[in-house]
């Protein structure tokens, strides 16, 4: 009887698709040009309309939709009208008689009209397409993959069968959109091996078809975020893909892109050239919230100052209307382009009380952090966020979502460590997957919690795992020993296998990212030549300066400082590089900016200098020497340990305010001194200069100095606060004769 049914819907579908093809009312639906015309001819034939009428009905509705700008889409209209009812219930009843495609069709138009997946159409559509699932063609096969997708659906049954088919059949897809939609829908559910297989077939036919529309090279972005992966010779095909359709992409399209490069770690200078010159042209086109908030993420970084103010300023005036996504939207580029606009910063803090109940986890994550980088001074707000964030963490069993809780609750003005924190760090960190070991690491460093135990777990599990480790990821983990000047275990092996690993793939990365590779590496004392001899080249360099006009100006500065103290290490420890120092102009117009002051702990210790000395004239304050460090006191003393005078001084403390001129040492010229004689550098470090538990470790770059230091014919003397604000010396004679032996070399 079930095989009798069978046969005769199958008829009764072949018959219907025989007549139709001359039939006035479906040339009528195919004709309209408004939703009401639609509407109207539903109503008035309701009792003729067959499975064919309500599949085609249904997706005019959603093509007259597409085909409108945004804003001026009319959905809700749409959903709610009677007719748009009355069609639903009919090809529900219908379902049965269907053709496979125009199952899938219907699906994907009600889906597209934002029909909500629990309504019963969705459900029987979705599980009759289930039931024919075998015999559906690849491009009805891709479009019901989609449709599952945009259901959130991307670990059900269905998708792994889909995954099963796509794996039995890949050899037969010769349609790179067709692909590109199955791999971004499956990619939850596929083997490692699988995923390789996917990548080398969409390579294939990226190189193989001459127009590739841009949205299908979106989609494998999306595939590569989604398995985490960034697989460079992909995403140079899709950049490329990107930049030939420029013209074709509007504010949507480029914040998806940017948002996809900037979770895969990728960059491409003339991508955003070109973005900023589209974006800059259509500025007055985007007034809404949700356009806006896009392009005040993509433009907004890359903006010069005219256009920024325009873009702050309406960003101030729509900051009532912005969404719970759109604030965090806008709080991100502000973060990027480093702007502290305290007037749109309490627009939006104020808007976010109401918000905070409607953010997962990884987003109150992220909120805080921009909160943090910003300066926010809404103190009930981080109360609020600290509450929410311990909650989530003494709950919490997923490694990720523990280790970036525990990284932004050490960005939390006064935040006191519990050691509930410290034990929920140890006990993840075995677990963690390698790109959020960085994340716990970098609390420890905020914290300064140099606890020997997680330090080596963390470099034993770096060094195990490091040909997994992206590229890009590799700098944070070197940061992170470097910045605390901690050697892990095998330390030779370990900086060895990863700049061996680094060296492989420098081609991988940006320019600015070299640079700043580089110089986490020089702080650990190593300077691969291929590396080295790569940046300095006028070719790189060049490269860099068009690179650095585009990126954000937080990311620009930090560059820029990165080269010069990378070009000062390379000229001071490897001379045999031949590279000359070329960033005194850098130097000079850095210091010449910035307002230098004299703490009181300083000006107490220089007037015990100059006691301990008989007189100013022996020594000299914030002096800079050559390749421009900056050190709090210079004095020299000859071979029987008695000061030599200097001439002239450029500052007096007294009646300054404590604001003092910085004395350039080539100022009165670098005189050779006396035999015997030796010049000595006296630095107060102060409590940034060290971790702060019981080791009291210095940290990397309070060390490069001192390196550097010795190397300029210095001895250096390093006066830690802990031993100067101490119960031992609380009285001036005391700190005399502690200032006596540290100047004096007396044990």
């Amino acid at each position: 009887m079930l095989c009798l049914k069978q046969v005769c819907l199958f008829t009764l579908r072949r018959y219907q698709a025989r007549t139709l093809c001359s039939d006035l009312l479906l040339s009528q639906i195919n004709g309209c040009t408004h939703e009401d015309e639609v509407f109207s001819l539903v109503g008035r034939n309701k009792a003729r309309l067959s499975e064919k009428h309500v599949g085609i009905a249904l997706n005019v509705l959603w093509q007259l939709q597409k085909n409108r700008p945004f804003l001026l889409r009319t959905t809700d209209y749409v959903r709610n009208h009677s007719q748009f009812l009355t069609l639903c219930v009919l090809a529900e009843n219908k379902v049965e008689l269907m053709e496979d495609e125009v199952i899938v069709d219907i699906l994907y138009s009600i889906l597209r009209l934002n029909v909500e997946d629990h309504v019963s159409l969705a459900k029987v559509l979705v599980t009759e397409a289930w039931k024919r699932l075998e015999r559906l063609s690849l491009p009805a096969l891709s479009k019901f993959a989609l449709c599952l997708y945009k259901q959130h659906r991307q670990f059900s049954p269905i998708i792994g069968q889909v995954a099963h088919i796509v794996d039995m059949k890949l050899d037969s897809i010769k349609d790179l959109r067709i692909l590109s939609v199955l791999m971004m829908t499956i990619s939850e559910v596929i083997t490692e091996s699988f995923r390789d297989r996917l990548l080398h077939k969409a390579e294939r036919l990226l190189e193989e078809e001459h127009e590739v529309h841009f949205n299908y090279a979106r989609r494998i972005l999306q595939f590569l975020q989604n398995v985490k992966l960034k697989y460079h010779p992909v995403l140079e095909k899709c950049n490329r893909v990107f930049l030939k359709s420029a013209s074709h992409l509007d504010v949507h399209n480029i914040s998806r892109i940017f948002g996809l490069y900037e979770q895969l770690g990728f960059d491409n200078a003339e991508f955003r050239l070109i973005a900023k010159q589209l974006l800059s042209e259509a500025i007055d086109d985007y007034y809404d919230p949700e356009t806006f908030a896009k392009l005040f993420f993509s433009l907004g970084p890359m903006a010069g100052s005219k256009v920024r103010e325009r873009l702050l300023v309406t960003a101030v005036n729509m900051a009532e209307e912005f969404s719970s996504h759109q604030i965090l939207m806008i709080l991100k580029t502000l973060r990027k382009m480093k702007c502290r606009n305290s007037h749109l910063l309490k627009k939006m803090t104020s808007v976010l009380h109401k918000h905070l109940d409607s953010y997962h986890v990884l987003q109150l994550v992220k909120l805080t952090q921009y909160l943090v980088v910003l300066h926010c001074q809404d103190l009930e707000l981080f109360a609020k966020l600290k509450t929410l964030l311990l909650g989530y963490l003494k709950s919490s069993v997923i490694p990720a979502d523990t280790a970036a809780v525990i990284r932004v609750l050490a960005m939390l003005p006064s935040f006191q460590v519990e050691e509930m924190i410290i034990n929920k760090a140890a006990a993840v960190l075995p677990q963690c997957r390698l790109h959020h070991l960085s994340c716990i690491a970098t609390a420890l460093v905020k914290w300064n919690h140099h606890g020997q135990f997680h330090w080596q777990n963390s470099s034993e599990l770096c060094a195990k795992l490091l040909q997994k480790i992206p590229t890009s990821e590799i700098y944070f983990i070197l940061f992170l020993f470097s910045a605390l000047n901690y050697d892990p275990p095998e330390n030779e092996e370990f900086f060895k296998s990863c700049i061996q690993h680094l060296t492989s793939n420098l081609s991988h990365l940006e320019t600015h990212h070299l640079v700043l590779l580089a110089h986490v590496l020089a702080m650990a004392g190593y300077f691969p030549p291929v590396l080295i001899t790569t940046i300095f080249n006028i070719s790189f360099l060049s490269k860099l300066d068009a690179q650095l006009n585009v990126l954000p100006d937080m990311v620009k500065q930090r560059v820029h400082s990165s080269l010069m103290k990378l070009n000062r290490a390379v000229c001071l420890e490897c001379p045999e590089f031949h590279i000359p120092w070329f960033h005194e102009p850098y130097c000079q117009r850095v210091f010449h900016n910035s307002m230098s002051q004299i703490n009181p702990q300083r000006q107490h210790i220089h007037r015990m200098l100059t006691e301990i000395l008989g007189g100013s004239h022996y020594s000299r304050v914030s002096v800079l020497t050559p390749y421009c460090y900056e050190i709090d006191f210079e004095c020299v003393l000859d071979v029987n340990k008695k000061p030599l005078s200097y001439m002239a001084q450029n500052t007096a403390l007294s009646g300054m305010g404590g604001t003092h001129l910085r004395h350039h040492i080539k100022d009165e010229g670098t005189k050779a001194l006396p035999p015997g004689a030796q010049r000595i550098a006296l630095e107060f470090l102060d409590s940034k200069a060290f971790s702060k538990d019981y080791s009291r470790h210095l940290k990397g770059e309070p060390a490069v100095k001192k390196r550097h230091l010795e190397m300029l014919g210095y001895r250096v003397v390093q006066i830690p606060h802990f031993e100067w604000n101490s119960m031992v010396l609380s009285t001036k004679s005391e700190q005399l004769e502690y200032l006596r032996q540290q100047l004096y070399g007396i044990q």
